[in-house]
Formats: C-alpha cells, structure tokens, sequence
C-alpha cells in the first residue's frame, strides 16, 4: 500500500513538473503548432491516423533537432490538439516511411 502511495506521488509529481510545452494540454491546431515552432523550435518530424470505433485523431510527432525537445499530440477532426508527451533528448532513425503498398 505504502509503495503504491509513493508512487502515485511521483507520478503526480513528474505532471506537474512536466516541460512547460506540456501546460496548456489542448488548443486549436494552428495555435499549439505556432508555439512549438516559436517556443521550442520543433518541427513536424512523424506522423499518423489512429482510428478506433469512437473516433480518429491524427497522431504527430513534432521535434527540434538543435535542441532535442520533442512534443506528441493528438488531433481530432474538430481541430483541436491536444499535448500527450513532450520530453528531451530526441533522435531520430532514418527508416523509409511504412506505407501500405496495395498496388500488387
């Protein structure tokens, strides 16, 4: 019991102690891009469409090379993004892009 206390804690804790970009959780699109480009110096480096039976959000990855920041948010089809990660010490892997070839 005693170490699920401390942990809630901790986890409580890193939120509130979260990269300032984390703050503002959700605003209009245009307006979160804005200041992960002006802020952060983050640019869209991955993305995707998550579809579930409720609803579809784009998921993308924005990240700044010279700093090594990076940012995770959600988009739902109104146009509202949401912040669900950010951190530091951001690489990338130079892959092709997974794209599903159905032109056999």
């Amino acid at each position: 019991m005693f170490k699920r206390l401390i942990a809630f804690g901790l986890g409580i804790g890193a939120v509130i102690t979260a990269v300032p970009a984390h703050a503002d959780n959700c605003a209009l699109r245009d307006q979160v891009v804005t200041r992960l480009q002006a802020q952060y110096s983050e640019q869209l480096t991955a993305g995707g469409i998550n579809s579930t039976a409720s609803k579809t959000t784009v998921v993308e990855v924005w990240a700044s090379p010279e700093t090594g920041t990076f940012t995770v948010m959600l988009t739902n089809a109104q146009g509202l993004s949401c912040i669900v990660a950010t951190g530091t010490d951001w690489y990338a892997q130079n892959n092709e892009p997974l794209v599903n070839d159905t032109a056999s």
